[in-house]
């Protein structure tokens, strides 16, 4: 899962967005550091980690995303003359302070992580940070920022990849929806990790390399009336300099439809036809188009016909069309025996293969429901419930201190789910014969890693019985060192190289754990001295009831 040899160390040229600084964190953060900085511990040397307690979206997988931006923050991480002046009129507090603030970096920081793109399960630290006290926690909102909904909205888009299987494209269309420039900015680039193809976001292909897609919208049907809009009729063959009146030619493919395809030229929508004429002049080898305007079988479908025939006779090729209401599982059937009719009647085989996209705010449970039903759609065009996470808007990912000054440290909660595992660990995940995961085992530091083929106890961190021997076939360590001393330690792939390592950390997860309906939950475990560890730290720290 390591990113190819050819990849380059990041070096800093690539596009980062500004507002994410030292001071985008929250006001908590900053007087607590003052707090350790006015009790002297602000230098303690601390351990934090940073991860999610439940999978997203009633799943058992998760896609951690978001590390690059972690490292540019650490990167960058000061606050300027600016920052520490406007803190000055919210904190009253002693200008030497401020002088500390205006003089901290992230030299002296540690970052271990997961490789971005790899797939995570609840426990297992994402990120573990290391450095002084008062430094980690300035960092905590601002990585948990980072992290919560890029992880959150790759899982989802890949959670469309396995609903919609991998012959489908899928398009992601949401940043009229998205919760401000900076989620769509961010939706179009983590979806594209997750498994999508292509975005409308122009900004985001620009930024990220990702593949551009659109067509036009109603409003450009509806913005012509009649044939007579149309200024300029010609149309040049593709092959040479002639020019054909494209809208005589397309009328007469309307007549000729009509009699052999049964087309009612009587019923179709001449201001529509116009809007197909100009797009396909302005994009003949490129013509797709919307024809749900005003009615799919009766004007949308004839009209995109009649010009994609008159296109195939000046030698250029239509791309297909889109649906954007109706019932997608019908419309998209009926549609695709109408292209292939068309294409035994004019011995054209490639009609048959138009391309049928369909949106009409599309979720999960949509394509699921039309797998089921049956359909022709060959692309997905998604918005509203891909980028706004609809179905779970938060990740809920948590930065807990396990250390500090080389001890130990725990959160107890009467929810077990919410207790914290302590202490500074190391996490492998152990593989079996036919490279599927079978589960990540956490160990304590000075514990010797586990080797192939070694009968290794994987115990459950809080439950006593769940417990299990693993005999791995390979041993993959997950956390490596991305940040040190001021420098970056190990490569950040480019976001093509992170999809394919999402793709491929995605199949070795068996099905069961990949499935919508009710998967099988992945382990997690720890070892037999993890698990005694735990165990004896939390009898410490709880106090003991006394009844009288």
């Amino acid at each position: 899962m390591s990113a190819a040899s050819s990849t380059p160390v990041y070096t800093g040229t690539r596009e980062s967005n500004g507002v994410i600084r030292a001071l985008l964190t929250d006001l908590y953060q900053i007087t607590m550091a003052y707090a350790y900085w006015k009790s002297d511990k602000m230098d303690d040397k601390s351990v934090f980690d940073l991860y999610f307690r439940r999978n997203p979206f009633k799943g058992e997988y998760t896609l951690f995303a978001g590390l690059e931006e972690c490292v540019k923050l650490l990167q960058n991480f000061s606050f300027s003359e600016s920052d520490i002046n406007y803190l000055k009129t919210v904190m009253p507090v002693e200008q030497e302070f401020f002088d500390y603030l205006a003089g901290l970096s992230a030299k002296d920081v540690t970052l271990l992580a997961v490789d971005e793109g790899t797939v995570v399960f609840p426990k297992v630290p994402l990120l573990t940070v290391e450095g002084p006290l008062a430094v980690v926690q300035l960092l905590e909102t601002p990585l948990l920022n980072l992290i919560n909904y890029a992880s959150l909205v790759a899982t989802n888009a890949m959670r469309f990849r396995m609903a919609a299987g991998s012959s489908k494209s899928l398009l992601e269309f949401g940043l009229r929806r998205a919760q401000g420039p900076d989620g769509g900015l961010s939706a179009s680039r983590y979806c594209y990790m997750g498994g999508f193809d292509g975005t409308s976001n122009a900004l985001a292909g620009k930024m990220f390399g990702i593949p551009l897609r659109g067509t036009h919208a109603h409003a450009f049907v509806t913005s012509y009336s009649s044939l007579r809009e149309i200024k300029s009729r010609k149309l040049k063959r593709k092959e040479g300099s002639e020019e054909v009146d494209f809208v005589d030619l397309c009328l007469k493919w309307q007549t000729q439809l009509a009699s052999d395809m049964s087309f009612l030229a009587d019923q179709v929508g001449e201001g529509e036809l116009a809007a197909f004429i100009a797009y396909a002049q302005a994009f003949p080898d490129n013509m797709l188009a919307l024809i749900d305007t005003y009615d799919v079988l009766r004007s949308g479908l004839p009209n995109f016909c009649t010009v994609a025939m008159a296109l195939h006779e000046l030698g250029y090729q239509a791309r297909g069309i889109r649906l954007d209401s109706g019932d997608l599982a019908y419309l998209s059937s009926v549609v695709r025996a109408v292209f292939c009719k068309l294409a035994k009647q004019y011995q054209l085989a490639w009609f048959e293969k138009l391309t049928i996209v369909a949106s009409n705010d599309i979720n999960e449970d949509t394509i699921l429901s039309l797998n089921t039903q049956g359909h022709d759609i060959d692309s997905f065009g998604i918005g509203t419930h891909l980028v706004t996470c609809q179905k779970q808007p938060a990740l809920g990912c948590v930065f807990k201190l396990v250390e500090v000054n080389g001890q130990p440290t725990m959160k107890l909660s009467e929810d077990v789910e919410k207790v914290s595992i302590p202490g500074k660990k190391r996490a492998y995940r152990l593989f079996g014969a036919d490279g599927t995961a079978l589960v990540d085992l956490m160990l304590q530091m000075e514990e010797d890693v586990p080797s192939v083929g070694q009968r290794t106890l994987c115990r459950h961190p809080t439950q006593e019985s769940k417990r299990a021997y693993v005999s791995p076939a390979r041993i993959d360590l997950l956390h490596h060192e991305y940040w040190k001393n001021g420098k970056i330690m190990k490569e950040l792939p480019p976001l093509g190289d992170l999809r394919k390592r999402a793709f491929e950390s995605m199949q070795t997860l068996r099905q069961d754990h990949k499935r919508a309906l009710n998967p099988t939950p992945y382990k997690v475990s720890v070892t037999s001295s993890l698990y005694t560890f735990i165990h004896d730290l939390w009898l410490q720290n709880a106090p003991i009831g006394e009844l009288s």
